[in-house]
């Protein structure tokens, strides 16, 4: 197969990790200040939670799949 046989677990796992770090320092640790007008301060904690906790599903989906699959 093209790329390999995990390779739609792989991209999950890419992207569930990188939404989860995305968001977690997005919360965490916010800009000073906004570089363009109008642009927020914080971003909305309740919505990066959310998509948080998909990222992180979506990463020990694709790591236990991977493992399995072994």
């Amino acid at each position: 197969m093209f790329l390999g046989e995990d390779l739609l677990a792989w991209l999950v796992l890419a992207f569930g990790g990188a939404m989860f770090v995305g968001n977690v320092a997005a919360v965490v640790k916010p800009r000073e200040t906004p570089r363009e007008e109008g642009e927020l301060t914080q971003a909305p904690k309740v919505r990066s939670v959310a998509m948080a906790i998909l990222g992180l599903a979506a990463a020990v989906w694709a790591t236990i799949t991977l493992l399995s699959s072994g």
